[in-house]
C-alpha cells in the first residue's frame, strides 16, 4: 500500500497528479452543491417558520423550526454509522453518490411541500422527515468525502487536499447565501414568502444533479482499492472502529466540539442572530456573511498549506485559544452597524480557518483505510449533533430569554474543551499514511 515517502527517507513529492486534481475537483464540487440545500434551511428559517407552523407567537414558531433543524442533526450519527460503513465496505465513490442523491431529493421535497394553511399538520411532519433525511445524508458525507480527499492527496499535501472538504462546505453555504441575498433583495416580501424561498430550494436540488454526475465519473482511491484487493477490509467497520480504535474515536469527538459550535454560529447562524438581537436588516446581515465567506474560502487552502508546514497541533491550538480569549469582546461588540457585524464575523472566520483547514486531515490520520470513513464519520457526527445542531436553538433561546450576553460562555467553554484535546494529542503531520 502507498505510504508517505517521508517515512522511507526520500523527499516527498508535493505535486498533484492529474488524477489527484480530478479527484479533488469532483469531491469538492459535489460536496459544495450538496451543502447548498443544507444551508438554505438556516438562511430561510424565519420564512419556513411562518409557512410550516401555525400562526402563533413569532418566537414559538421560530423555535419550533429551529427544533426541526436540531432534530435533523439527530440523524447524523445514524447516517454516519450506516453510510460510513457503506463507504468503507463498498468504496468512497459509491458512498458519496448515495449521500448527494439523498440530500438533493430531500431539498426538493421541502421546496414543493404546501404550507400549514393548506395541508395542516402534514406540513411540519413532511418538513421533519425531509430534514431527517438530510441529516442522515450529511452524517455520511463528511466521513466519505474527508477520506476520499485525503486519500487522494500528494504526500506532504494531505492538509491542503483535506482543506477542500471545508472549502466545498463553505462554498455551498456561500451559494446559499448568495441565493438568500439575491432573493431577499430583489423580491417583495409577499413574493419571497409565497414562492421565492421555494425557488432557491429548487435551484439547490438541481445543482445536486451536477454533483451526482461528477461523483459517478471519478475513480475510487488507491487506499480503498488496495485495501480491498489485499483482503484487509472489514465486514463490520463500525464494530472494528469501536474495538480496535476507541481512543482515536474519542479524539475525533474532542477535536470537533469547538469547531462545529463556532462554525454553526459564525458561518451559518450569525446573520439570523444579529437580525434578532440587534435589528440589523436580514439582507445586510446576509451580505456580511457572503463577503466573509469569500475571504474564508480563498484563505482555506493556504491555511491547509500552513498546517502541512507547521503541523496540526499549533494551527488547531491557535483557533481554539483565539475563541477562548475573543468570544466575549466579539459578541459584545455586535450592534446594528454593518461594519461591526462584518468585522466580528470576519474575525471569527479567520480563527475558524485553523479548524477547518485541519479537521478532515487530522481525523483521517487517526484511522487505517479499512475503517477510516466510519471512524471519521460517527464520532464527528455525534459531536456535531450535540454541539452544532443545538447551537442555533440555544443561541435563540438565550436571546429570547434575555441572556444573549451569556452566549460567549457557551462558545468559550467549547473552545477550551477542544484546546485541551489539541494540546495533548500526538502530532500526525509526518505520520506514515496509507
Amino acid at each position: 500500500m502507498k505510504t508517505d515517502t517521508a517515512a522511507s527517507g526520500t523527499a516527498p513529492s508535493h505535486k498533484l497528479t492529474p488524477k489527484q486534481r480530478k479527484a479533488i475537483v469532483a469531491g469538492s464540487v459535489g460536496n459544495t452543491v450538496e451543502f447548498v440545500d443544507w444551508a438554505l434551511y438556516g438562511i430561510f428559517v424565519k420564512i419556513i417558520a411562518d409557512v410550516f407552523f401555525p400562526k402563533a407567537e413569532g418566537a414559538v414558531a421560530l423555535l419550533s423550526t429551529l427544533a426541526v433543524f436540531a432534530v435533523g442533526f439527530v440523524m447524523r450519527p445514524v447516517g454516519a454509522a450506516v453510510l460510513g460503513a457503506y463507504a468503507d465496505r463498498h468504496g468512497r465513490k459509491k458512498g458519496l453518490s448515495l449521500t448527494i442523491g439523498l440530500m438533493a431529493g430531500a431539498g426538493f421535497l421541502i421546496a414543493i411541500t404546501p404550507g400549514y394553511e393548506t395541508i395542516g399538520i402534514a406540513a411540519p411532519v413532511i418538513l421533519l422527515l425531509a430534514r431527517l433525511t438530510q441529516g442522515f445524508s450529511a452524517g455520511g458525507e463528511f466521513g466519505s468525502s474527508s477520506a476520499f480527499l485525503v486519500e487522494s492527496a500528494a504526500p506532504g499535501r494531505r492538509a491542503f487536499a483535506g482543506s477542500w472538504q471545508q472549502v466545498s462546505v463553505a462554498g455551498g453555504v456561500l451559494i446559499a447565501s448568495l441565493l438568500g441575498t439575491a432573493f431577499t433583495s430583489l423580491l417583495s416580501e409577499d413574493a419571497l414568502h409565497s414562492w421565492g424561498w421555494r425557488a432557491a430550494f429548487v435551484i439547490g436540488a438541481l445543482l445536486g444533479l451536477v454533483g451526482l454526475w461528477l461523483r459517478v465519473t471519478v475513480e475510487d482511491t488507491e487506499s480503498f482499492n488496495e485495501t480491498k484487493a489485499e483482503g484487509q477490509d472489514r465486514k463490520n467497520p463500525l464494530k472494528a472502529m469501536f474495538v480496535e480504535h476507541p481512543a482515536a474515536a474519542l479524539r475525533v469527538a474532542g477535536i470537533t466540539v469547538a469547531g462545529t459550535l463556532t462554525y454553526y454560529i459564525w458561518v451559518n447562524y450569525l446573520p439570523t442572530y444579529a437580525n434578532l438581537t440587534t435589528g440589523i436588516p436580514l439582507e445586510r446581515a446576509l451580505l456580511s456573511q457572503t463577503l466573509c465567506l469569500v475571504v474564508f474560502i480563498v484563505l482555506l487552502p493556504f491555511a491547509g498549506l500552513l498546517s502541512d508546514k507547521l503541523g496540526r497541533k499549533p494551527t488547531l491550538a491557535a483557533f481554539a485559544a483565539g475563541f477562548v480569549l475573543l468570544s466575549w469582546p466579539m459578541l459584545h461588540l455586535l450592534n446594528d452597524s454593518f461594519l461591526v457585524l462584518f468585522l466580528v464575523q470576519l474575525t471569527g472566520m479567520l480563527l475558524i480557518l485553523g479548524y477547518s483547514a485541519n479537521c478532515a486531515v487530522i481525523m483521517a490520520e487517526q484511522f487505517p483505510p479499512e475503517v477510516r470513513a466510519t471512524g471519521i464519520a460517527l464520532p464527528y457526527a455525534l459531536a456535531v449533533a450535540v454541539f452544532g445542531g443545538t447551537a442555533p436553538y440555544v443561541t435563540t433561546w438565550l436571546s429570547d430569554s434575555g441572556h444573549a450576553d451569556k452566549l460567549w460562555l457557551y462558545v468559550s467553554g467549547a473552545a477550551l474543551i477542544s484546546l485541551v484535546v489539541y494540546l495533548t494529542m500526538p502530532e500526525t503531520k509526518d505520520k506514515e499514511f496509507s
